[in-house]
Protein backbone atom coordinates (compact mmCIF):
# COMPACT_ATOMS: atom_id res chain seq x y z
CA UNK A 1 0.00 0.00 0.00
CA UNK A 2 1.46 3.42 -0.92
CA UNK A 3 2.47 5.55 2.04
CA UNK A 4 1.35 9.13 2.58
CA UNK A 5 4.05 10.01 5.10
CA UNK A 6 7.82 9.60 5.08
CA UNK A 7 10.67 10.36 7.46
CA UNK A 8 13.96 11.57 5.99
CA UNK A 9 17.09 11.66 8.14
CA UNK A 10 20.41 13.32 7.40
CA UNK A 11 23.66 13.04 9.31
CA UNK A 12 27.42 13.16 8.87
CA UNK A 13 30.27 12.99 11.41
CA UNK A 14 29.18 11.03 14.47
CA UNK A 15 26.10 9.84 12.64
CA UNK A 16 26.50 6.08 12.92
CA UNK A 17 26.17 6.08 16.70
CA UNK A 18 23.29 8.59 16.56
CA UNK A 19 21.45 6.46 14.01
CA UNK A 20 21.97 3.35 16.14
CA UNK A 21 20.23 5.07 19.05
CA UNK A 22 17.40 6.42 16.89
CA UNK A 23 16.67 3.18 15.04
CA UNK A 24 17.10 1.14 18.21
CA UNK A 25 14.41 3.21 19.92
CA UNK A 26 11.69 2.50 17.34
CA UNK A 27 9.20 -0.33 17.95
CA UNK A 28 8.93 -3.26 15.56
CA UNK A 29 5.43 -2.16 14.54
CA UNK A 30 6.59 1.31 13.45
CA UNK A 31 4.95 1.69 10.06
CA UNK A 32 6.40 4.89 8.54
CA UNK A 33 9.44 4.35 6.28
CA UNK A 34 12.69 6.08 7.20
CA UNK A 35 15.08 7.20 4.43
CA UNK A 36 18.63 7.85 5.59
CA UNK A 37 21.57 9.75 4.15
CA UNK A 38 24.87 9.48 5.99
CA UNK A 39 27.82 11.29 4.42
CA UNK A 40 30.19 8.59 3.23
CA UNK A 41 33.25 8.33 1.01
CA UNK A 42 32.56 7.23 -2.61
CA UNK A 43 34.53 4.00 -2.30
CA UNK A 44 33.35 3.02 1.18
CA UNK A 45 31.90 -0.51 1.50
CA UNK A 46 28.40 0.82 2.30
CA UNK A 47 27.47 -1.37 5.28
CA UNK A 48 25.38 1.13 7.24
CA UNK A 49 22.22 -0.88 6.53
CA UNK A 50 23.83 -3.92 8.18
CA UNK A 51 24.82 -1.87 11.23
CA UNK A 52 21.31 -0.47 11.62
CA UNK A 53 19.72 -3.90 11.11
CA UNK A 54 21.58 -5.07 14.22
CA UNK A 55 20.70 -1.92 16.16
CA UNK A 56 16.91 -2.13 15.84
CA UNK A 57 13.88 -4.23 15.05
CA UNK A 58 12.89 -2.78 11.67
CA UNK A 59 13.78 -4.26 8.26
CA UNK A 60 16.73 -2.35 6.83
CA UNK A 61 17.77 -1.98 3.19
CA UNK A 62 20.52 -0.43 1.10
CA UNK A 63 18.77 1.09 -1.92
CA UNK A 64 20.55 -0.12 -5.06
CA UNK A 65 17.87 0.45 -7.71
CA UNK A 66 14.39 1.93 -8.06
CA UNK A 67 12.43 0.61 -5.09
CA UNK A 68 8.69 0.79 -4.31
CA UNK A 69 8.10 2.62 -1.04
CA UNK A 70 5.06 0.78 0.19
CA UNK A 71 5.93 -0.48 3.66
CA UNK A 72 7.90 0.09 6.84
CA UNK A 73 11.65 -0.11 7.05
CA UNK A 74 14.91 1.83 7.07
CA UNK A 75 16.17 2.69 3.57
CA UNK A 76 19.82 3.74 3.35
CA UNK A 77 21.63 5.63 0.58
CA UNK A 78 24.58 3.73 -0.95
CA UNK A 79 28.01 5.36 -1.42
CA UNK A 80 28.35 7.82 -4.32
CA UNK A 81 24.62 8.01 -5.08
CA UNK A 82 21.97 10.52 -4.08
CA UNK A 83 18.86 8.97 -2.54
CA UNK A 84 15.71 10.50 -4.03
CA UNK A 85 12.01 10.16 -3.33
CA UNK A 86 9.13 10.26 -5.75
CA UNK A 87 5.59 9.52 -4.60
CA UNK A 88 5.65 5.83 -3.69
CA UNK A 89 9.16 5.24 -5.05
CA UNK A 90 12.79 5.49 -3.98
CA UNK A 91 15.57 5.80 -6.54
CA UNK A 92 19.30 6.41 -6.55
CA UNK A 93 20.96 8.88 -8.90
CA UNK A 94 24.43 10.19 -9.70
CA UNK A 95 23.36 13.81 -9.99
CA UNK A 96 25.90 16.54 -9.23
CA UNK A 97 27.48 16.61 -5.78
CA UNK A 98 25.96 19.00 -3.28
CA UNK A 99 27.99 20.46 -0.44
CA UNK A 100 30.88 18.28 -1.69
CA UNK A 101 28.96 15.05 -1.05
CA UNK A 102 27.08 12.36 -2.91
CA UNK A 103 24.95 11.18 -1.22
CA UNK A 104 24.03 14.59 0.14
CA UNK A 105 21.22 15.36 2.55
CA UNK A 106 19.62 18.34 0.81
CA UNK A 107 18.59 16.43 -2.36
CA UNK A 108 16.78 13.76 -0.32
CA UNK A 109 15.03 16.37 1.83
CA UNK A 110 13.97 18.46 -1.17
CA UNK A 111 12.58 15.40 -2.95
CA UNK A 112 10.59 14.54 0.20
CA UNK A 113 9.23 18.08 0.34
CA UNK A 114 8.36 17.97 -3.37
CA UNK A 115 6.68 14.55 -3.33
CA UNK A 116 5.14 14.35 0.16
CA UNK A 117 4.56 17.96 1.24
CA UNK A 118 3.00 18.05 4.70
CA UNK A 119 3.54 14.29 4.96
CA UNK A 120 7.33 14.74 5.13
CA UNK A 121 9.23 14.73 8.42
CA UNK A 122 12.86 15.86 8.21
CA UNK A 123 15.46 15.09 10.87
CA UNK A 124 18.94 16.66 10.99
CA UNK A 125 21.43 14.89 13.27
CA UNK A 126 25.06 15.36 14.19
CA UNK A 127 27.50 16.60 11.53
CA UNK A 128 29.88 19.37 10.48
CA UNK A 129 28.99 22.45 8.43
CA UNK A 130 25.41 22.81 7.17
CA UNK A 131 24.23 20.16 4.71
CA UNK A 132 20.54 19.53 5.39
CA UNK A 133 19.60 23.11 6.24
CA UNK A 134 18.32 24.06 2.79
CA UNK A 135 16.45 20.77 2.40
CA UNK A 136 14.88 21.07 5.85
CA UNK A 137 13.76 24.59 4.93
CA UNK A 138 12.03 23.13 1.85
CA UNK A 139 10.22 20.57 4.00
CA UNK A 140 8.93 23.32 6.29
CA UNK A 141 8.02 25.48 3.28
CA UNK A 142 5.84 22.64 1.97
CA UNK A 143 4.08 22.14 5.32
CA UNK A 144 6.15 19.27 6.72
CA UNK A 145 7.74 18.82 10.15
CA UNK A 146 11.33 19.81 10.95
CA UNK A 147 13.36 18.16 13.74
CA UNK A 148 16.94 18.85 14.82
CA UNK A 149 19.11 17.03 17.31
CA UNK A 150 20.00 19.24 20.26
CA UNK A 151 23.41 20.71 19.31
CA UNK A 152 24.41 20.76 22.98
CA UNK A 153 24.63 16.96 22.98
CA UNK A 154 25.48 16.30 19.33
CA UNK A 155 28.99 14.98 18.85
CA UNK A 156 29.39 17.42 15.93
CA UNK A 157 26.90 20.28 16.43
CA UNK A 158 27.41 22.19 13.15
CA UNK A 159 24.57 20.69 11.08
CA UNK A 160 21.80 20.79 13.70
CA UNK A 161 22.91 24.24 14.83
CA UNK A 162 22.71 25.55 11.26
CA UNK A 163 19.25 24.03 10.83
CA UNK A 164 18.03 25.71 14.02
CA UNK A 165 19.51 29.06 13.02
CA UNK A 166 18.00 29.16 9.52
CA UNK A 167 14.81 27.07 9.71
CA UNK A 168 11.73 27.40 11.91
CA UNK A 169 12.42 23.98 13.43
CA UNK A 170 9.44 22.38 15.19
CA UNK A 171 11.36 20.20 17.64
CA UNK A 172 14.90 20.35 19.09
CA UNK A 173 15.52 17.20 21.12
CA UNK A 174 18.38 14.98 22.32
CA UNK A 175 19.05 11.93 20.22
CA UNK A 176 17.41 9.57 22.75
CA UNK A 177 14.14 11.51 22.39
CA UNK A 178 13.98 11.42 18.58
CA UNK A 179 12.45 7.94 18.28
CA UNK A 180 9.64 8.56 20.82
CA UNK A 181 8.93 11.88 19.09
CA UNK A 182 8.64 10.16 15.70
CA UNK A 183 6.26 7.59 17.19
CA UNK A 184 4.06 10.39 18.54
CA UNK A 185 4.16 12.44 15.34
CA UNK A 186 3.27 9.53 13.06
CA UNK A 187 0.40 8.46 15.31
CA UNK A 188 -1.36 11.78 14.69
CA UNK A 189 -3.16 12.57 11.42
CA UNK A 190 -1.42 14.73 8.85
CA UNK A 191 -2.50 18.31 9.34
CA UNK A 192 -1.97 21.46 7.35
CA UNK A 193 -2.91 22.69 3.95
CA UNK A 194 -1.30 21.50 0.75
CA UNK A 195 1.40 23.85 -0.50
CA UNK A 196 2.04 24.79 -4.10
CA UNK A 197 5.40 23.49 -5.25
CA UNK A 198 7.65 26.24 -6.52
CA UNK A 199 9.40 26.01 -9.92
CA UNK A 200 12.71 26.47 -8.07
CA UNK A 201 12.10 23.40 -5.90
CA UNK A 202 11.15 21.39 -8.97
CA UNK A 203 14.31 22.53 -10.76
CA UNK A 204 16.57 21.44 -7.91
CA UNK A 205 14.85 18.06 -7.62
CA UNK A 206 15.28 17.51 -11.38
CA UNK A 207 19.00 18.41 -11.15
CA UNK A 208 19.61 15.93 -8.33
CA UNK A 209 17.76 13.31 -10.38
CA UNK A 210 20.39 13.73 -13.09
CA UNK A 211 18.60 15.99 -15.57
CA UNK A 212 20.74 18.49 -17.50
CA UNK A 213 20.90 21.47 -15.15
CA UNK A 214 20.42 24.05 -17.91
CA UNK A 215 17.39 22.22 -19.29
CA UNK A 216 16.03 21.94 -15.75
CA UNK A 217 16.20 25.73 -15.37
CA UNK A 218 19.26 26.27 -13.21
CA UNK A 219 19.92 29.70 -14.72
CA UNK A 220 16.59 30.89 -13.32
CA UNK A 221 17.65 30.10 -9.74
CA UNK A 222 19.74 33.23 -9.24
CA UNK A 223 22.22 35.76 -10.52
CA UNK A 224 25.89 35.11 -11.36
CA UNK A 225 28.23 35.70 -8.42
CA UNK A 226 31.93 36.55 -8.33
CA UNK A 227 32.79 32.99 -7.23
CA UNK A 228 33.69 29.90 -9.22
CA UNK A 229 32.69 26.30 -8.59
CA UNK A 230 35.44 24.32 -6.82
CA UNK A 231 34.31 21.18 -8.70
CA UNK A 232 34.13 22.34 -12.33
CA UNK A 233 35.36 25.97 -12.11
CA UNK A 234 32.20 27.35 -13.73
CA UNK A 235 30.57 30.57 -12.51
CA UNK A 236 28.40 30.08 -9.43
CA UNK A 237 24.88 31.49 -9.31
CA UNK A 238 23.75 32.92 -5.99
CA UNK A 239 20.51 31.05 -5.33
CA UNK A 240 17.53 32.99 -4.05
CA UNK A 241 15.50 31.44 -1.25
CA UNK A 242 16.12 28.16 0.50
CA UNK A 243 16.58 29.37 4.05
CA UNK A 244 20.33 29.88 3.84
CA UNK A 245 22.58 31.65 1.29
CA UNK A 246 23.89 29.14 -1.22
CA UNK A 247 25.23 28.74 -4.74
CA UNK A 248 24.89 26.54 -7.84
CA UNK A 249 26.91 26.34 -11.05
CA UNK A 250 25.37 25.71 -14.46
CA UNK A 251 26.37 22.03 -14.30
CA UNK A 252 24.43 21.63 -11.05
CA UNK A 253 27.03 21.48 -8.26
CA UNK A 254 25.60 23.13 -5.14
CA UNK A 255 27.25 24.79 -2.15
CA UNK A 256 26.10 26.47 1.02
CA UNK A 257 28.15 29.44 2.18
CA UNK A 258 29.94 27.42 4.86
CA UNK A 259 30.71 24.55 2.52
CA UNK A 260 31.87 26.87 -0.27
CA UNK A 261 34.20 28.66 2.14
CA UNK A 262 35.61 25.33 3.32
CA UNK A 263 36.14 24.19 -0.27
CA UNK A 264 37.85 27.44 -1.26
CA UNK A 265 40.18 27.33 1.74
CA UNK A 266 40.95 23.69 0.95
CA UNK A 267 41.76 24.72 -2.63
CA UNK A 268 44.10 27.41 -1.32
CA UNK A 269 45.91 24.90 0.87
CA UNK A 270 46.17 22.42 -2.00
CA UNK A 271 47.64 25.15 -4.21
CA UNK A 272 50.21 26.07 -1.56
CA UNK A 273 51.34 22.45 -1.18
CA UNK A 274 51.53 22.11 -4.97
CA UNK A 275 53.80 25.19 -5.02
CA UNK A 276 55.96 23.69 -2.25
CA UNK A 277 56.28 20.47 -4.20
CA UNK A 278 57.20 22.28 -7.43
CA UNK A 279 59.81 24.48 -5.72
CA UNK A 280 61.30 21.53 -3.80
CA UNK A 281 61.57 19.46 -6.96
CA UNK A 282 62.94 22.38 -8.97
CA UNK A 283 65.54 23.12 -6.30
CA UNK A 284 66.61 19.49 -6.16
CA UNK A 285 66.92 19.37 -9.94
CA UNK A 286 69.09 22.52 -9.98
CA UNK A 287 71.32 21.09 -7.24
CA UNK A 288 71.73 17.88 -9.24
CA UNK A 289 72.67 19.85 -12.35
CA UNK A 290 75.16 21.96 -10.35
CA UNK A 291 76.84 18.80 -9.06
CA UNK A 292 77.00 17.42 -12.57
CA UNK A 293 78.73 20.59 -13.82
CA UNK A 294 81.18 20.54 -10.91
CA UNK A 295 82.09 16.92 -11.49
CA UNK A 296 82.25 16.87 -15.26
CA UNK A 297 82.69 20.43 -16.51
CA UNK A 298 85.01 22.00 -13.95
CA UNK A 299 82.24 23.91 -12.14
CA UNK A 300 81.03 25.78 -15.21
CA UNK A 301 77.98 27.93 -14.18
CA UNK A 302 77.56 25.81 -11.01
CA UNK A 303 77.57 28.86 -8.69
CA UNK A 304 74.57 30.41 -10.44
CA UNK A 305 72.68 27.13 -10.38
CA UNK A 306 73.41 26.66 -6.68
CA UNK A 307 72.09 30.14 -5.91
CA UNK A 308 68.92 29.46 -7.89
CA UNK A 309 68.48 26.17 -6.00
CA UNK A 310 68.86 27.96 -2.62
CA UNK A 311 66.32 30.56 -3.73
CA UNK A 312 63.83 27.81 -4.63
CA UNK A 313 64.37 26.22 -1.23
CA UNK A 314 63.80 29.55 0.54
CA UNK A 315 60.56 30.14 -1.34
CA UNK A 316 59.37 26.59 -0.61
CA UNK A 317 60.09 27.11 3.10
CA UNK A 318 58.16 30.39 3.14
CA UNK A 319 55.08 28.80 1.55
CA UNK A 320 55.41 25.73 3.79
CA UNK A 321 55.31 27.97 6.87
CA UNK A 322 52.17 29.67 5.53
CA UNK A 323 50.51 26.32 4.86
CA UNK A 324 51.35 24.87 8.27
CA UNK A 325 50.99 28.04 10.31
CA UNK A 326 54.50 27.63 11.73
CA UNK A 327 56.16 31.04 12.34
CA UNK A 328 59.62 31.85 11.05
Amino acid sequence: MPVDRVIVIGTSSGGVDALRILVGGLPSEFATPLCVVQHIAPHAPGILHQILAKAGRLPTFKVVSETPLCGPGVYVAPPDFHLMLAKGTLRITRGPRENRFRPAIDPLFRSAAYSYGQGAIGVVLTGDLDDGTSGLWAIKEQGGVAIAQDPAEALYPGMPRSAIQHVAVDHVVPIAAVAPLLVALTAAPIEGRAMSRSPELETEVHIANGKDAREAGVLRLGQPSTYTCPDCHGVLLEVKGGGVPRFRCHTGHAYSVETLAAALFQGTEDAMWAAVRALDEGGALLEQLARHLQEHHHGHDATLLEERARDARRRADQIRRLATGVPE
